[in-house]
């Protein structure tokens, strides 16, 4: 879950009323969330890097709130406080608005078709009017970072640019260039860089460094021009120095770049109607245009509303309440989810606004619905449905099998169900081809590729991680094993095997032998060749 770090007079100031502690835990439960931590700037940094570092840091007390990782209208101050304020029905859900300009008179993005093998898909608005101060601008900036490493899954699927519009001038070319064409001076630097040198720039960059892998290895980078030939960004790694904003700036050009235009989308939707409350008309947007290279224009963002019907009895059974429509149709507009009566109570319609992209299924109003309820108001019952648990019989014979094992003076050991080919087919004799082994497509190390096929080389490499120990050692070990079917529907099998180990100084073949009886005496497998076990000598 993402955490958002606010500073607590600020929130206090915006929710219009102070609370204690323990009273803002309580808002932040019923609410659906869950107030982390309650800390500051300098006990922060004197945690992680001592009280030395910590002299001069910030007193200001901050709260860490945990959000919901698809609610991206929470990821910053604005989200969290108007959500709040609309639960506790002190102000109406606000309407989002999309101002067309006149023809000719609004911004335009022109993608060219040089985009498509990295960044295909681009959209844009403007913020026209827009009051900044110093905390609206520092919750500006990290809205934009929340968004970065949550929806946009670190810059892979969208990277969002936000420019001064009134240093530069459209319309907007969106295209893609060798790295030794594109040429500019990035984001609070001293002169200019071409695009390798920012690549070689930024390598060591702790920030952003993560991100260079992105494009590094692409033929051709994607730029951002305006109609001077001046460079907005070079999505997803840095805008330019030219057009930064800053808290003096009255007007912003939002660009969103990405791989997922449906990401894209949402992402251009949280930030304008985050902070179009502080335009000259609030929660208005001017809409952008932006030209494919198929000649197809469209209008961004959509800030579309749509409109979903559940019916009263669905969400009573579902929470296990029984609330009148009406009583539903009120908690859920408490949830930011405008909703009413019709059909003579038979259904509630529910305006979903395009702050709740996490709205997909009814399921997701139902849980709305039980968030404003309190699901500590939900009486608990007995279920209807009348089952008997019970332990699988495989598992409970485990259990009893490991009991007697250990009576038996052997010790469990519990290893990884990874392993390397190694350990499974070259240290045991064996061609890998023959193991049946399930390969991991993408091993983070070398010690985990396959899934074990045996138990064996788990316990010889604990044997080999504790020889210090006094001998004997008498390891035993009760798991599953994996290995390829084609007549099932993963592909592979799990089977429960059993594996003893005794290491000393001499053989002892006989304490393993003595094991094995009385394994076979508690499973009642009789000693014979018809229908029972034998021991038969083998190689390897």
């Amino acid at each position: 879950m993402p955490t958002v770090s606010v500073k607590r007079d600020l929130l206090f100031q915006a929710l219009g009323r102070t609370y204690t502690d323990e009273e803002f835990n309580e808002l932040c439960f019923e609410f659906g969330l869950e107030l982390d931590e309650v800390t500051s700037e300098k006990d922060i940094i004197s945690k992680e890097k001592g009280e030395e570092k910590a002299k001069g840091a910030s007193d200001t007390v901050l709260y860490k709130i945990d959000v919901p990782a698809n609610r991206y209208d929470l990821l910053c101050l604005e989200g969290l406080v108007r959500g709040l304020q609309v639960f506790k029905e002190r102000i109406n859900l606000p309407r989002y608005e999309k101002i067309i300009p006149a023809q000719g008179e609004g911004q335009r993005l022109i993608i060219t078709e040089e985009t498509v093998q990295v960044r295909p898909h681009a959209v844009a608005a403007v913020l026209r009017n827009i009051t900044f101060t110093k905390e609206r601008y520092e919750s500006f900036i990290d809205l934009q970072e929340k968004l970065h490493q949550n929806i946009c899954r670190r810059r892979a699927l969208v990277a969002i640019g936000t420019h001064d519009l009134d240093t530069i001038s459209g319309p907007f070319t969106f295209t893609a260039k060798a790295p030794s064409e594109i040429k500019f001076k990035p984001l609070n630097q001293s002169q200019e860089y071409t695009a390798s040198q920012i690549m070689d720039l930024y390598r060591t960059d702790s920030h952003l460094r993560h991100y260079l892998h992105l494009i590094e290895n692409k033929p051709l980078y994607p730029v951002i021009y305006d109609s001077n030939g001046v460079v907005l960004s070079m999505p997803p790694i840095i805008n330019g120095d030219h057009t930064k904003i800053s808290v003096n700036t009255r007007n912003v050009f939002i660009e969103c770049t990405g791989t997922d235009i449906t990401k894209a989308k949402i992402v251009l939707d949280i930030i304008v109607t985050m902070f179009s409350e502080y335009c000259e008309k609030p929660f208005s947007v001017e809409a952008a245009e932006v030209v494919y290279p198929n000649g197809k224009t469209h209008i961004y963002p959509e800030l579309a509303y749509r409109k979903e019907k559940v019916k009263p009895e669905l969400i009573n059974k579902k929470i296990g309440i029984s609330e009148t429509p009406s009583s539903l149709a009120k908690l859920l507009t408490r949830m930011c989810l405008k909703s009413h009566v019709i059909g003579n109570g038979n259904n509630i319609e529910i305006e979903i606004p395009p702050t709740r992209a996490d709205i997909i299924h009814a399921c997701d109003i139902v849980e709305d619905a039980a968030i404003a309820y309190g699901y500590n108001n939900i009486q608990m019952t007995i279920p209807k449905t009348y089952t008997i648990a019970n332990q699988l019989p495989l598992n409970k014979l485990t259990e009893l099998l490991r009991l007697d094992v250990a009576a038996a003076g052997f010790t469990e050991a519990l290893t990884f169900a990874l392993c390397s080919q190694e350990d499974i087919a070259d240290k045991l004799g064996m061609d890998i081809s023959a193991t049946k082994a399930v390969r991991i497509a993408n091993p983070k190390t070398a010690e985990f590729q396959v899934a074990r096929t045996t138990l064996l080389p788990g316990l010889l490499k604990t044997i080999a991680a504790n020889r210090k120990m006094p001998l004997p050692l008498k390891l035993f070990e009760i798991s599953d094993i994996v290995v390829k079917d084609p007549n099932t529907d993963v592909g592979a099998r799990n089977y429960r095997h059993f594996c003893a180990v005794y290491y000393n100084k001499s053989p002892g073949f006989e304490i393993i032998h003595g094991l094995l009886d009385r394994v076979m005496q508690l499973l009642e497998v009789p000693p014979n060749e018809e229908n029972g076990y034998t021991i038969k000598a083998t190689e390897g």
